[in-house]
């Protein structure tokens, strides 16, 4: 965040029907500890009798780009961010990931870029070690879908080699089935086809690597809840702890200022934008009618909090 003490931003009732075509006024609420826990690395709370711990990997400084929301033009986009007390200059895309510590189990959700993508990520492995988790005695991976800033993570660079070996790795069969599909390669741009062919040189060897279908408890307490569209396969899992519940959404929505604001905005990310859209107005209508703790891959620090609902769209409230 640009600024980070906690305030609510209140957009006066013309501006926010000029920029957003709402008939209210807008609040957008920054995290008031974003850049402390950036450069902590980590936050830590309770879910239930669950300890949940987001570590920060690291962003991507992505420039602006026409095409990146298909129905937004960089205008509205600049717009949103500085709306939402952000830098214009780029949009800068956080990845952070969710793990789980309940019932003397650690369960992590997806894995993190491995330091192969941006030179600004690759963060996961030190800021692992300083929340006190040990990647050796992670138990599941519960991997949400395939793009690669979920599972370059899983595998070293060069090599393949599995980083963690002795963890049960849980994918989503509609996942698994589009990117083993000797067909996909050739159906995909260039510039995509070296992730499926890396997906279909690893994971159908991997011997630890179990698959899913529909909406079912994975393992005690954690319960996949479909929300296709980002990818043919992408999950969103349900985390229960006694009378609690957390959603840990991955990437229903890219940062909150772009896509928790404006959902009906499609990502160039997004495979099928209709039923991406449709997943996410639904998974949000959820966190905000059961007031659900979530996360999000690409929130940033503290990467938990909650959605309300604001007008046309919604906003993210963070934890910290």
């Amino acid at each position: 965040m640009a600024n980070p003490t906690r305030r609510t931003f209140v957009v006066s009732a013309g501006a926010a029907a000029a920029a957003f075509g709402l008939s209210k006024p807008l609040a957008l609420i920054p995290s008031a500890r974003a850049k402390e826990l950036t450069s902590t690395g980590y936050y830590k709370f309770k879910v239930g009798d669950a300890e949940v711990i987001t570590v920060f990997d690291g962003y991507w400084d992505k420039a602006h780009d026409a095409g990146f929301i298909r129905n937004a033009s960089i205008d509205d986009t600049k717009a949103a961010l500085k709306a939402a007390g952000r830098s214009a200059e780029n949009v800068r895309i956080p990845f952070t990931i969710t793990f789980v510590k309940a019932g003397g189990k650690t369960v992590m959700f997806d894995a993190g870029t491995g330091a192969q993508l941006s030179p600004k990520a690759g963060r996961l492995a030190a800021n692992m070690k300083a929340a006190g988790i040990d990647p050796s005695k992670i138990d599941t991976i519960i991997v949400t879908h395939f793009h690669p800033d979920h599972i370059f993570g899983l595998m070293e660079q060069g090599t393949n080699a599995q980083v963690y070996p002795n963890a049960q790795i849980i994918v989503p069969q509609a996942e698994y089935a589009y990117w083993t599909d000797p067909g996909v390669i050739s159906s995909l741009p260039k510039n995509r086809q070296g992730l499926a062919k890396r997906i279909q040189a690893t994971f159908p060897e991997w011997k630890n690597l179990t698959r899913f279908e529909g909406e079912k408890e994975l393992i005690p307490g954690f319960t996949a809840v479909k929300a296709h569209g980002h990818t043919a396969g992408h999950t969103v899992v349900s985390v229960a702890s006694g009378a609690d519940e957390m959603l840990v959404m991955a990437d229903t929505a890219n940062i909150p200022a772009l896509f928790v604001r404006n959902p009906g905005w499609h990502a160039i990310f997004d495979a099928d934008p209709q039923m991406a859209e449709a997943a996410r107005r639904r998974i949000f209508d959820r966190a905000v009618t059961d007031n659900l703790i979530v996360t999000g891959y690409h929130f940033g620090m503290p990467g938990a909090g909650r959605i309300e609902k604001d007008g046309a769209g919604y906003a993210f409230v963070p934890l910290a």
